[in-house]
C-alpha cells in the first residue's frame, strides 16, 4: 500500500492530524493503520476528534436508556410493551439493515472514504427524530384533538407518535452504529486500541455521570428540552468529527470484479458464506451475544424497579454516577491490561464475576438500599465487561471485512434480542412486576455465556493465541 505523501494526500492527512513523512526532518516515531502515518502528536489530535464524537454519541444513548422507559410508563405503557418497543423491534430492524449496510460499506469506495459517508447522511436524521421523540405527547395530543370523536384516545395516540418516531430514530442509529466502530478500526493503529477503547469508555462513563448526577432528577419533567438539546448535540459532535477526521486508502475488495455489481441475493450469498461457514466464528458470535445480552434484564428494568421501591430518581441517578466514577477510574487501566493480557481473556473473567455478583443479588437485594448496592455492583461489572469487550471485534474478526463480521455478530445478537426481552417482560408481568427476578436471569445468561466463551478461547490459542493469531478468512 502506498503511504499519503505530498500533495492532497499530505493535506488530508494534516487535518485528521496525521503526519506525513519529512525527508529533510530529524526520525519521528510513527504510528500506522492502513494507508494512514501518525506523529505521535497527530495521534492524540486523532483520538480528541473520535472521542469527542463519541462523547456526543454517548450522551445520546445515556439519554434514551432511562428516559424512554420512564415516558413509556408515564404514557401507560405496559413491561411486554416496552420490551417490544426499545429491545424486541430495534432488533428485528438491526437484523436486516446492519448487514446491508456493513457489507455495503466495507465494499465502498469514494472521496469521503468507506464510513464516513453512511455516518454523515445518518446522524442529522436521527437528531431530528429525537427532537420529535421530545414532542410524542403534544403531537399526540394535537391528533386527538382533531379527530375529535374518532379519536382512539389520547394515551394511544400518544403512543402510536412515540413508536413511530423511535423507529425512525432506531433506524437512523442503526446506520451510524453499524460503521462507528469500523472506522475506529481503519483509522486507530492496532497497538493503540485497547487503550483507545479505554479513553471511549471514560468518555461514555462521563456522559453518564453529567447525565446522571445533573439531569435525570428533572429529565422527566422537562423531557422535550432535554430531548431537544442532547439531540442536537448528538447531531452536531458525530458531524464535526466526521468533517474532521479523514479515512485512508482502501485495496480493491477482494471479492471484486471490474465492472461486476453483484445483486442482493449474490451479495447475501457472499455475506453468508463468508461469515457463517466457519464453526469458529458462530461459535464466537453466539457467545458475545449471550455475553451481551447477560446485562439486559437488569438494565431493561432498572428504572421500574427503583420506581416500585418508592426510590426516587434524583436518588437513583446519584447511585449509577457513582458507579460510572468508579467504572471512569478504572477504564483506562482496564483498557491496558487488555492490550497486555487480550480482550477475549478479560471478557472471560469479567464474565464470570458477574455470574457470581447477580446470583447473589436475587437474595441479597431485599430492601431498597441492599438493592442499590446490588445494582451498583451490577453496574460496576457490567461497565468493566464493556470496557473489556469493545475491542474484541478488532482483536478477532478479518480486518479488511470488520464491519461486515461485526454486523453478523449483530444479527446473532439482534436474533437473541428479538425474542428474549419479550419473554422477560412477560414473566415479569405473570410474576407481578417481581422485578429481583432480573438479577436471577442476569446471572443464569452470564454462566452460560461465559462457558461458551471459554470454547471460543480454546479455538483461539489453536488459532495462535494472543502472539501468532490469524483470523481464518
Amino acid at each position: 500500500m502506498n503511504q499519503p505523501g505530498e500533495g492532497e494526500n499530505a493535506r488530508r492527512d494534516a487535518q485528521s492530524g496525521a503526519g506525513s513523512l519529512n525527508e529533510s526532518a530529524a526520525p519521528r516515531k510513527l504510528w500506522r493503520a492502513g494507508t494512514l502515518t501518525y506523529t505521535t502528536g497527530g495521534l492524540v489530535i486523532l483520538f480528541c476528534w473520535i472521542l469527542w464524537g463519541d462523547f456526543a454519541w454517548s450522551m445520546r444513548g445515556r439519554l434514551l436508556e432511562p428516559l424512554m422507559p420512564l415516558l413509556l410508563k408515564k404514557f401507560g405503557a405496559s413491561d411486554t410493551l416496552m420490551a417490544l418497543l426499545l429491545s424486541t423491534l430495534p432488533a428485528a430492524m438491526s437484523a436486516i439493515l446492519s448487514p446491508i449496510v456493513s457489507y455495503r460499506s466495507d465494499r465502498h469506495r469514494g472521496r469521503w472514504g468507506r464510513r464516513i459517508p453512511y455516518i454523515l447522511v445518518s446522524t442529522p436524521m436521527a437528531a431530528l427524530f429525537m427532537v420529535g421523540l421530545a414532542f410524542s405527547q403534544n403531537i399526540g395530543g394535537a391528533i386527538h384533538h382533531a379527530l375529535g370523536a374518532g379519536s382512539p384516545g389520547l394515551r394511544t395516540l400518544t403512543l402510536t407518535v412515540f413508536a413511530m418516531f423511535s423507529v425512525g430514530f432506531d433506524f437512523a442509529a442503526i446506520v451510524t452504529g453499524s460503521v462507528f466502530g469500523a472506522l475506529i478500526n481503519d483509522v486507530v493503529p492496532r497497538p493503540f486500541l485497547g487503550r483507545f477503547y479505554g479513553l471511549f469508555r471514560i468518555l461514555d462513563l462521563g456522559a453518564g455521570i453529567i447525565f446522571n448526577y445533573w439531569l435525570i432528577g428533572t429529565a422527566e419533567m422537562h423531557s422535550q428540552w432535554v430531548f431537544a438539546a442532547i439531540g442536537t448535540l448528538y447531531g452536531v459532535g458525530v458531524v464535526m468529527m466526521c468533517l474532521m477526521v479523514k479515512e485512508g486508502e482502501y485495496p480493491p475488495p477482494a471479492d471484486a470484479r471490474p465492472g461486476e455489481r453483484k445483486g442482493f441475493i449474490a451479495a447475501a450469498k457472499v455475506y453468508f458464506k463468508e461469515c457463517f461457514s466457519k464453526p469458529y466464528y458462530r461459535w464466537l458470535f453466539i457467545g458475545t451475544t449471550l455475553s451481551g445480552m447477560s446485562f439486559v434484564p437488569v438494565n431493561l428494568y432498572s428504572v421500574p424497579y427503583t420506581k416500585s421501591l418508592d426510590i426516587s430518581m434524583a436518588l437513583y441517578g446519584k447511585y449509577i454516577g457513582t458507579c460510572y466514577i468508579i467504572s471512569l477510574c478504572l477504564a483506562y487501566f482496564l483498557g491496558v491490561l487488555v492490550d497486555r493480557f487480550h480482550p477475549l481473556r478479560m471478557v472471560i473473567l469479567a464474565l464470570a464475576l458477574y455470574a457470581i455478583a447477580m446470583l447473589g443479588g436475587i437474595f441479597y437485594a431485599t430492601t431498597p438500599t441492599r438493592y442499590l448496592i446490588a445494582l451498583a455492583v451490577h453496574t460496576v461489572l457490567s461497565g468493566c465487561y464493556y470496557t473489556t469487550s469493545a475491542s474484541l471485534g478488532q482483536r478477532l474478526f478479518p480486518h479488511s471485512t470488520f464491519a461486515q463480521f461485526a454486523s453478523a455478530a449483530g444479527l446473532v445478537s439482534a436474533t437473541a434480542s428479538i425474542a428474549l426481552p419479550v419473554l422477560f417482560g412477560a414473566a415479569l408481568d405473570w410474576s407481578g412486576h417481581q422485578y429481583r427476578y432480573t438479577f436471577l436471569m442476569s446471572s443464569g445468561i452470564a454462566m452460560v455465556a461465559t462457558v461458551l466463551m471459554l470454547a471460543v478461547h480454546a479455538r483461539f490459542m489453536r488459532l495462535g493465541g494472543p502472539r501468532h493469531y490469524v483470523a481464518p478468512e
